[in-house]
């Protein structure tokens, strides 16, 4: 008879030690990230999370501590992590004057992939932004800029992918775009580490949810059993009202098709 053992988790982070100067950002960063799993990790401005996310693209090293991404140590394998990630920062990371499909074949051939042109027309109909491909991106939506910012960083299938703040500054309409791109990512199998200040988006995205502060992991654990460390709530009847994001999907209808839909032509143009 044979045992399964578990997998290896995706990301392995233990001790980890930052400071800048006299200012101590990160004191003893202890989580797991299991593969397939959308990770969101929560804290306020300044609370390091873009400092944990740069030590674990190896972007910055970190001043004591263990870190590996993909079964690869941060300091001591650097180029390997950088072959299984691929991260998007707070601010979409696209060229305004190409067009949408033209990032994507710039990427591509910056990867020394085969075909980079197949590469980009992939993508961009699993993005649904096929019909805005042969557009500039200065004209695209923000919501349509931040899906092309994370299918620029696909190109090369990475086994990990870092979303810094993915949704800071976009409207609500451009908010679930991008949620429902992050949940296709896991959905396919990639490992989403999701750093953010808002906690619906953990709620909406995150298997598991930790808090960082004092520059500390001071929680680390499911939605279900984080809810269950407050006392329960008293149970009244309570006649149920639909929600905001429920009455804007029904005013505003399908968000994929708005982005790229030509304005409809009257009967006086026909």
């Amino acid at each position: 008879m044979t045992t399964r053992t578990a997998p290896a988790p995706a990301i392995e982070v233990h001790g980890l030690q930052k400071s800048y100067q006299k200012l101590h950002v990160l004191k003893g960063v202890d989580f797991e990230v299991a593969r397939g799993s959308i990770f969101a990790l929560l804290g306020s401005n300044g609370a390091g999370k873009t400092t944990v996310v740069k030590i674990l693209s190896t972007l910055l090293r970190q001043d004591d501590g263990t870190a590996r991404v993909g079964g690869f140590d941060v300091r001591t394998q650097a180029e390997k992590v950088r072959e299984s990630i691929s991260l998007t920062g707070q601010f979409a990371a696209v060229d305004e004057i190409l067009t949408g499909r033209e990032n994507l074949v710039l990427v591509a051939r910056l990867r020394h992939l085969e075909n980079p042109g197949a590469v980009a027309d992939d993508l961009l109909r699993r993005f649904s932004l096929t019909e805005a491909g042969g557009r500039k991106v200065g004209t695209y939506s923000g919501g349509m800029r931040r899906r092309l910012d994370i299918a620029m960083s696909l190109v090369g299938s990475p086994q990990i992918i870092f979303l810094d703040e993915p949704t800071t500054g976009l409207d609500p309409q451009a908010r679930i775009e991008v949620w429902q791109t992050v949940r296709e990512l896991a959905a396919s199998g990639t490992t989403v580490l999701l750093t953010t200040q808002y906690l619906d988006e953990a709620e909406q995205l995150a298997h598991r949810i930790a808090i960082l502060h004092g520059g500390r992991i001071i929680v680390n654990d499911t939605l279900e059993e984080l809810k269950r460390m407050l006392p329960p709530a008293t149970v009244e009847y309570v006649e149920k009202q639909p929600t905001l994001e429920e009455v804007f999907l029904a005013l505003v209808g399908d968000t994929e098709s708005h982005d790229d839909a030509e304005p409809a032509h009257t009967s006086e143009e026909r």
